[in-house]
Parts: structure tokens; C-alpha cells; sequence
């Protein structure tokens, strides 16, 4: 993590008569623009309070300025959460020693960095937010690829056509009608359990958007309304404008459009095939090669061109998917969308849409804009008015007349000498070692669903957690610092908390089931209270009394102080062994899975958080399937994502038998998970 005070751009300190403010020119310009931007936010919100109060439904920000602000908890209150969360990682020694790091820097430190964050909390929207995004995304020198980026899959068995270019049409079209709802604020209020209103801030950086890279730090550059879209297909950049005679392209002429790129044959220009591979290397080579090289002539505006386009697109030409018949196809299909070739995804756009030549789609965001819900409400607007509104005709083309009279898509032109060449090929096999290094696995797991678990009157998402808990424990023979991903969306500008699911309720659960010794009743017993503990958690993370969100801000704080703090260093330092999250679905309720049980995403997922840990990302689908995409790294001889999946399957169905043991024996049996492997890396 970057030193703090290169963020912080003001000077303050807090005396008995007041507070004595030093401003920087440059974050009073700051301050301008983020007032710009916050009149402009408020001249929408003021426009959809004004229609709401009319006797229209309400519109996209209607609730925006009547959100709370994320409160700032207290210290003491942190502090114990955190001591309570680590007493089953550590042992006696460990935790005493904890124990005086923490109460050190309560008696000593903690006071002064709270009152900074306090004062802090009354000038910002939101006071962890911006913090977040600067330091945790945006100052990260390493490769985004893998590391930051995540990816979003198709519907799990449908495919509406097995056009390649029609099927682009259709979805890029769809976004279209996205983008303008957006714009205009028409889509219906984001709400939590379809009531309490959430934050809409991330949506409007969705398009248009790009990361630019800086020397040691990036910015997000977002533009208004852009025309053109940007498609790459083998080794070649094309730009291709969206919108005729004042009206978007229609998905037949969108069609027209892709299927004239997918039969260009001419070849790419030098250096212009790996060209992408910048944006999956190292920050700074990319931030120097865009400097020297993209800063002026035709190179400049060829850049100019995708980092100014709505999103951009890629025409893979190697089919992906799931499918039944053919062995690891979910794995394939996620190693593509995560990272691809290294070099024919633009990682630093919003999201990449890729379009694979069996019909298939799916989506890599960059994620420093937005969390994954976000474009995970965008997808299924779009798998929904693909499927249910604009649909194809019997041949498998979009609807509509052809229009051959559009002016063909434009090959963008560029001069890349051998220099700039040499260090494209440089962040390519960077990026190629990180990508050969992701061990990806997608476990279907479908002897039960949300249905059963909700029968044995708990809630799926603890149920999961306690069976990964135990997956971990089976598989690593330790307990482990679990993530688990929370937003914090109730209030303005939230992004997310962390519920640090390796409670000391997990772990007496996790030991009875691996005691012979142990009742089932007792298991049981246990495995409730754990599972209370972790649903009381959760509402405390989602609630803004989550401890991680503050304890980051108190050490950025005191990074930009220079006040030493062990204690914060040593929780800062604290290893995700496991990160896991979970991907929402019917956001939108455009769908009714009941009635069409094959219109089911996929889910989506993201690449392992430590070198010798795993990353769980799981979608609840429907009422009898969740989908877990694991992963971990090949060069780790201690993990196994393939092996951890049959662990997590045998774990839900050994929880299971607790509530249902007369039916357990045939799923025991399942032949997909009956044989464990002995520790060795699968092919």
C-alpha cells in the first residue's frame, strides 16, 4: 500500500479555539470540481424528486440526498471486534501479545486519528469512499489483470444464438437502451430487501469510462456521452459509431457492423496485435509507454479513441461456454474472461465485452469505479431485453431490415516503433506468467439450492460461509483470516465492508464436525450459533459498524500524520487466505426463473487474493443450484482450486445431513466429488 500522505492534499490541526485549515491550490481546484460534479448530481436528484412528487414512480436518484452518511464507529467498539475476530487464528501467546499492540494503541494513538476522521466524516460524503478508491485501487503499481479485475459470465444453459455477430448486436444494443436509462435517471431506485433505497453513485461512471495510468498514481477519466465503441478482433482495432441519423444503431445494423470486422482479412500493423498487453503489465511501464509513445500524432488519437469510447468490445475467436459434455469447459470459459490472451482485453476500460464465435458473451470490469453488483445490474438488464424483448429471427439474426448504407467501421492507424514494441512485449509475458499462474475451478453444485437451506431455517449465505469454513479446514488442516464482501450501499457513496467470517463460532462448529466424538445434536447446536453469529456480523458490516473500513481510514490517517502505529501496521499486514464473495442475482426481477428455469446466469468471479490462499466467489441460483468459481495460484504447491471444490461440495452435503440425514446417502455418493485427490495440481 502507497504512503498516505501522498493522497492527502490538506493540512489541518485541530486546536482548542477551532480548526485551522491549510488548503493546497491544487485541492482547492479539487474541491471545485467535486462541487461541479455534486451540482450536477444534484440537479438529476432534484429532477426525479420533482417527477416522483408529480405521481410518477420514482426514478433512479430520487432517494440520493435523503441517504445517511456512513457513520464513523468508536474506537472501543472497533478494536474489541477485532481482538473478538482474530482470537481463533492465534494462540494463547499470539493473542496476548495482540491483545497489548491493541490496547497500546487505544490508550495512546487512537483518539487523535479518530477526531481527524470524525472531521472528516462531516466535510465528505463519505468518509472512507474516496480513501478506498485511492489507495486500495488506484496506487497499486502492480498489473490490474487478475489481480484487480473480475468477470461476469452468460446465462448458464441458454444460448439465444450461435451468431456471433448477432448476438454482439443484440447485447450492444441493449446497453444502448441501458446507457440512455441511465442517463436519464429512469431506472427504478436501487433497494436492499426491495425497500430500504441504496446508493446509486457507482452507475454513473458505468460508460464512457476509463483508468488512465499515472507514474505513481491513476486517475478515473470519465467523459460524457460518447458515440462510438471500440472493437478489437485478431490483432486489429476498429471504431464503430453507434448512432445514425440522431437514433442509436439498431441491433441488425449492429450486426452489420460486427459482421463486416469478423470478415475483414487484412492484417494488424506492427506492435498493434499485443497492444493491449499495456494495460495487463506493471502500472508504471504502461504510465512511461503512454507518455513517450501515445502523446501525440496518430497514436494519440487512436488512444484517444478507446479510452473515449462507451466500452469496448472484443470478437474472440475461440468459443467458450458451459458445457456438460466437454470436461473443465467452466474453467476455460472463466480463464478467458478473466484474462484472456493478455492482450486482446483493454483492461483499463469500465468493462470489456467479449463475444466469443459460438454466441456466447461475457464481461471483465476493471474495478475501481464500481463494485461487481453494479455491473452485475447492468448484465441482467441486458440478458433480459436480449432474451425477452429484441430476440432473433429463425436464421439466428437480429430483427429488423438490413442496412447495407452504414459507412464500414474504421481501422484505427497506428506508428509503434521498436522501442515502444519491445516494451509491449515486455508487459505481455508479465502478464502471461500471471494468467499461466491462475489454477481456476467452476463447481456446479446442484443437490440442493437456496429452497432446502431456507427450509432448515437458516440463512443460504451463512449456511455457505460455515461450509467454507469447513472446506478450508478439511483442506488446509488450519483455520484461516476469511473475507467475506459486504456493501455498505445505505448509505451515501458506500462501496463495501469486510465480515471476517472465521469467527470462534466457526471454528467450535468446524472441530465438532471433524470429532467423531461429536452428536449430531450437538453439531447442530453449534452450527446454529455460528450461523447467528455470522448473520449478526453481516448486519453490522452492512449497518456502517463494520471494524476493516475503519481501521484502514485510521491507518491512512496516521500514515499522513507520520504517527507510528504497530498495531495498525500489523493489521494492515493481515493475509486473506480466503476472500470470498458472493454474487447477487435478480436484482432486477426482469426474469421469472421459475417459469423459465434455463434463463440463469452464471455468476461471475475474480482471481486469488494471496499467492497461497484461495478466492471463492458463489451465485445462489434459483431455489436448487449454486454455482462457486474458485480459484488459487498453480505455484502455490499447497492449493488446489479443483480439490477445494470437491471439499466445498462434500461440506454442504455433510451440513445437510445434519437437518436431513435420511437423505444424504446419494449425495454423498455423488461420483463427481467421491474421490479426493492427494494434494497434486490437476491438468
Amino acid at each position: 500500500m502507497a504512503e498516505a500522505h501522498q493522497a492527502v492534499g490538506f493540512q489541518f490541526t485541530v486546536r482548542p479555539d477551532g480548526v485551522d485549515l491549510k488548503l493546497s491550490q491544487e485541492v482547492i481546484k479539487n474541491i471545485y470540481l467535486s462541487g461541479v460534479t455534486a451540482w450536477k448530481k444534484r440537479a438529476i436528484q432534484f429532477k426525479s424528486l420533482v417527477k416522483m412528487f408529480s405521481g410518477r414512480r420514482p426514478l433512479l436518484y430520487s432517494f440520493q440526498a435523503s441517504l445517511p452518511r456512513l457513520p464513523v464507529p468508536s474506537v472501543d467498539d472497533t478494536i474489541q471486534r477485532y481482538l473478538e475476530s482474530v482470537r481463533p487464528l492465534l494462540d494463547t501467546k499470539q493473542y496476548n501479545q495482540m491483545e497489548i499492540l491493541a490496547n497500546d494503541f487505544k490508550e495512546s494513538k487512537a483518539a487523535q486519528l479518530q477526531r481527524y476522521l470524525i472531521l472528516k466524516s462531516w466535510w465528505a460524503t463519505n468518509y472512507v469512499s474516496d480513501w478506498w478508491e485511492e489507495y486500495i485501487y488506484l496506487r497499486s503499481r502492480s498489473p490490474i489483470m487478475v489481480n484487480s479485475n473480475f468477470y461476469i459470465m452468460d446465462l448458464l444453459y441458454m444460448t439465444p444464438t450461435h451468431r456471433q455477430a448477432a448476438r454482439a448486436g443484440n447485447v450492444v444494443h441493449a446497453m444502448l437502451q441501458y446507457r440512455r436509462k441511465l442517463e436519464r435517471g429512469e431506472h427504478a431506485p436501487l433497494r436492499a430487501l426491495g425497500t430500504v433505497p441504496m446508493c446509486s453513485t457507482q452507475m454513473e461512471r458505468m460508460f464512457n469510462t476509463t483508468r488512465i495510468p499515472g507514474i505513481e498514481t491513476d486517475i478515473v477519466q470519465h467523459l460524457t456521452d460518447r458515440k462510438h465503441l471500440l472493437v478489437y478482433h485478431k490483432g486489429r482495432f476498429f471504431q464503430v459509431w453507434l448512432y445514425t441519423g440522431g437514433r442509436h444503431l439498431l441491433p441488425s445494423e449492429l450486426e452489420t457492423q460486427f459482421q463486416r470486422i469478423l470478415n475483414d482479412t487484412s492484417e494488424p500493423q506492427p506492435g498493434e496485435l499485443k497492444l493491449a498487453a499495456l494495460t495487463a503489465g506493471s502500472r508504471v511501464p504502461w504510465a512511461r509507454a503512454r507518455i513517450k509513445y501515445f502523446g501525440q500524432g496518430v497514436n494519440k488519437a487512436s488512444l484517444d479513441a478507446i479510452e473515449s469510447a462507451a466500452f469496448f468490445l472484443t470478437l474472440d475467436d475461440e468459443p467458450q461456454g458451459y458445457d456438460p459434455a466437454k470436461t473443465r469447459s467452466l474453467d476455460s470459459y472463466a480463464k478467458s474472461l478473466l484474462h484472456g490472451k493478455c492482450y486482446d482485453r483493454w483492461f483499463d476500460k469500465s468493462f470489456n465485452l467479449i463475444s466469443y464465435p459460438n454466441g456466447k458473451m461475457g464481461i471483465n470490469a476493471e474495478h475501481s469505479w464500481a463494485d461487481a453488483p453494479i455491473v452485475g445490474h447492468m448484465w441482467e438488464y441486458v440478458l433480459a431485453t436480449d432474451c425477452f424483448h429484441l430476440g432473433y429471427t429463425e436464421e439466428g439474426h437480429c430483427k429488423g431490415d438490413v442496412n447495407k448504407g452504414l459507412p464500414c467501421p474504421s481501422r484505427l492507424q497506428w506508428q509503434i516503433p521498436a522501442e515502444c514494441q519491445e516494451a509491449i512485449e515486455k508487459s505481455y509475458l508479465s502478464a502471461k506468467q500471471i494468467a499461466d499462474d491462475v489454477d481456476f475451478h467452476g463447481c456446479l453444485f446442484t443437490e440442493f439450492g437456496k429452497g432446502l437451506i431456507k427450509k432448515c431455517r437458516t440463512s443460504p449465505d451463512a449456511f455457505i460461509q460455515l461450509a467454507l469454513q469447513l472446506a478450508q479446514f478439511r483442506d488446509q488442516g488450519v483455520f484461516c483470516l476469511t473475507y467475506e464482501s459486504s456493501m455498505t450501499r445505505m448509505f451515501r457513496d458506500g462501496r463495501t465492508e469486510t465480515v471476517r467470517s472465521c469467527t470462534s463460532e466457526a471454528e467450535a462448529f468446524v472441530r465438532a464436525m471433524e470429532d467423531a466424538g461429536a452428536t449430531k445434536a450437538q453439531r447442530l447446536a453449534l452450527f446454529r450459533k455460528a450461523a447467528d453469529k455470522h448473520q449478526n456480523m453481516y448486519r453490522l458490516a452492512m449497518t456502517g459498524s463494520g471494524i476493516d473500513r475503519h481501521l484502514f481510514c485510521l491507518y491512512i490517517v496516521s500514515k499522513y500524520l507520520g504517527v507510528d502505529s504497530p498495531f495498525l501496521k500489523k493489521v494492515l499486514s493481515e493475509p486473506w487466505k480466503l476472500s470470498t464473495s458472493q454474487t447477487p442475482q435478480q436484482q432486477l426481477n426482469l426474469v421469472d426463473i421459475n417459469k423459465f428455469p434455463k434463463y440463469v446466469g452464471a455468476g461471475g468471479g475474480f482471481g486469488p487474493v494471496a499467492d497461497d490462499g484461495y478466492g471463492v466467489s458463489y451465485i445462489i441460483v434459483g431455489e436448487n443450484l449454486i454455482t462457486f468459481h474458485i480459484s488459487c495460484k498453480f505455484s502455490c504447491p499447497d492449493t488446489d482450486s479443483y480439490r477445494f471444490g470437491q471439499h466445498i461440495w462434500k461440506a454442504m452435503v455433510d451440513i445437510q445431513a445434519l437437518f436431513k440425514p435420511e437423505n444424504n446417502k446419494k449425495i454423498v455418493e455423488h461420483a463427481k466429488y467421491t474421490q479426493l485427490e492427494n494434494g497434486k495440481k490437476h491438468i
